[in-house]
């Protein structure tokens, strides 16, 4: 890597203009009176032009907001001397001697770059590292769905998602999520945030890595992609995430039914006669006088033998679908079914994407990128060509919608392709998949949500994985836990992290979804934990066949029912 060192200094109004050595320009902008943008542009130009994220005022075009729009900010009068930009609440001084930028907040310090060697850009590897300097008595947050403590002081953390089944609750990285923001403390109890809005894979260094030429220091290192970052302030945690959540578009505010308990479990919809189990699941509900408001369908409805099928119906297992989900809407039980992005190879419309070049594809070959999933192997939707975005929505609206079911649940949705040589089509411009990963996660989802808005006044959507901007359309949750009270513990604290990042509609598989059968004790405590969560699903796969249900063990039932009743008078909430 090489240290890119600050040179020529120009200002302007809101902006600070200067050079990092030969190849790269960096421009400070004033956007809002607590916000300010450093933007680091190579000579070549961007490697990610669009953002997806950004979205101050309306919502992004489909093919990207071009990065240098600043379009929807407040702009604020700022006042410039020397090599100061400040607005009446934040100021960013470039300190050429020490090559650092220091960040101040009515004029006291809140951050600072490293001294010497703050950038760093590697040609070999395409990746950036920004470091910051560390003080011991900082309290670092955010990250999305990390696991462990709230304070992420010294730990390494990436954001690049996976289907982390049965992932450490304490330890376990990365998760779902690539969220690169950072919600800071500082030692004097200001507040502020760091967001990084970049698609690339990013490793978050908060203090475990050490440098005796340093001192104590924190960094970021992006992969391959650009570094683009929005620094803001406030007096409180809940002011700089407001203010974080505004610039990604706001949080979509679903019907009030989806807050209320729903119940899904893989056992339901994987049974051979899994109908009548959903039928005798409705008739109990109302046996128990279980306050249920909605049931999540399992992707066992298009399942043949292990592999998932999406957008066919088992009829074996589904005789009579539309008299199943007619039978639900009576119950007052709207239906939300569970959808996959990727084709397995033998997928009766596999061959139709592939002439279409609707996949994940080879840049050399054209051909659709095959990689494992659910116990064979398929090629993913690319969510970037229009064309698939078109197939999809037809799909949806006549395989899924027009069934009587309410909502897509976007599942399996991380698109962990790991091939150097996998491109999308980019709505016309072609990207590397390492640069597009998440943004696969946000436009299926997107996809889905505009279906469903054609025809309803109230949209729900929901998403396992996304970046920044997933939640202007789904509410999601931490993922495939594990039976364990380690995970009850260790949930909380990732729904608490998920919430001080900016994902506010959340929640956590109840019970746990994989793993050993929850004791009775075990079993009402998780319910009582995640009564008042945003998102309560209870969701589960057992190997044995155990199914998480309000009344599956007798000896809890009414503490179960009493902690579901209790949410009832919560839900206006």
């Amino acid at each position: 890597m090489k240290t890119l060192q600050l040179t020529q200094l120009h200002t302007s109004q809101q902006t600070l203009a200067l050079r990092l050595g030969n190849s790269h320009g960096m421009q400070v902008q004033a956007l809002a009176t607590n916000m300010m943008r450093v933007t680091l542009k190579p000579n070549a130009g961007f490697k990610e032009p669009y953002t997806w994220a950004i979205a101050p005022d309306v919502d992004v075009p489909w093919q990207g907001r071009r990065r240098e729009d600043i379009s929807g900010f407040t702009l604020p009068t700022t006042e410039i001397k020397q090599n100061t930009l400040g607005t009446t609440a934040l100021s960013c001084e470039i300190d050429m001697d020490s090559e650092q930028l220091v960040w101040r907040m009515h004029g006291e310090e809140v951050a600072r770059d490293r001294p010497q060697g703050a950038y760093w850009y590697s040609e070999r590897l395409g990746a950036i590292r920004h470091f910051l300097a560390r003080d011991p008595a900082e309290l670092y947050y955010g990250l999305g769905d990390k696991t462990g403590p709230l304070n992420l002081h010294g730990r390494r953390l990436r954001t690049l998602a996976q289907d982390s089944l049965g992932f450490d609750p304490q330890h376990g990285d990365p998760l779902y999520k690539h969220w690169p923001f950072v919600l800071c403390r500082t030692k004097n109890k200001k507040w502020y945030g760091l967001y990084y809005d970049t698609l690339s894979a990013c490793t978050f260094d908060l203090g475990a890595e050490h440098d005796n030429y340093y001192g104590l220091f924190r960094s970021v290192e992006i992969d391959d992609g650009d570094l683009d970052y929005y620094f803001m302030v406030g007096d409180t945690a809940q002011e700089v995430v407001s203010q974080f959540v505004r610039l990604i578009g706001g949080t979509h505010l679903p019907p009030h039914y989806t807050l209320g308990f729903a119940q899904t479990a893989m056992g339901l919809t994987d049974a051979p006669k899994a109908q009548e189990l959903l039928h005798a699941f409705i008739q109990r509900c109302e046996t128990e006088q279980v306050p249920i408001h909605a049931f999540h369908f399992g992707s066992g409805y298009s399942s043949i033998g292990k592999g998932r099928y999406v957008f066919t119906w088992n009829r074996t297992k589904f005789p009579e679908p539309r008299k199943l989900t007619a039978d639900f809407a009576r119950a007052n039980l709207p239906l939300v079914a569970n959808l996959k992005p990727c084709l397995l190879d033998n997928h009766p419309a596999f061959q139709e994407i592939e002439s279409r070049g609707g996949f994940i594809h080879d840049k050399n070959t054209g051909k659709p990128v095959i990689e494992p999933f659910w116990d064979g192997n398929g090629a993913h939707l690319d969510f970037t060509n229009p064309d698939t975005i078109k197939w999809w929505q037809g799909n949806l609206r006549q395989q899924i919608l027009d069934y009587g079911i309410a909502t897509g649940w976007n599942d399996n949705n991380e698109y962990a392709i790991l091939d150097d040589d996998a491109q999308c089509h980019g709505f016309g411009q072609a990207l590397p998949m390492h640069r597009a990963r998440p943004l696969h996660s946000l436009m299926m989802t997107r996809a889905s949500f505009e279906e469903q808005a054609k025809t309803q006044q109230q949209v729900f959507s929901v998403s396992r994985a996304g970046p920044p901007g997933i939640q202007r359309y789904a509410q999601t949750w931490s993922g495939d836990n594990s039976t364990s009270w380690d995970s009850l513990k260790w949930n909380i604290r990732t729904g608490l992290q998920m919430s001080l990042s900016g994902m506010f509609n959340v929640g956590h598989d109840v019970g746990g979804f994989s793993g050993p059968v929850p004791s009775p004790e075990l079993f009402v405590r998780w319910v009582q934990a995640c009564a008042l969560n945003p998102r309560m699903v209870m969701n589960s796969w057992k190997e044995d066949g155990t199914i998480n249900l309000p009344w599956m063990h007798e000896s809890v039932k009414a503490e179960v029912l009493a902690a579901l009743r209790l949410r009832e008078r919560f839900l206006s909430y």
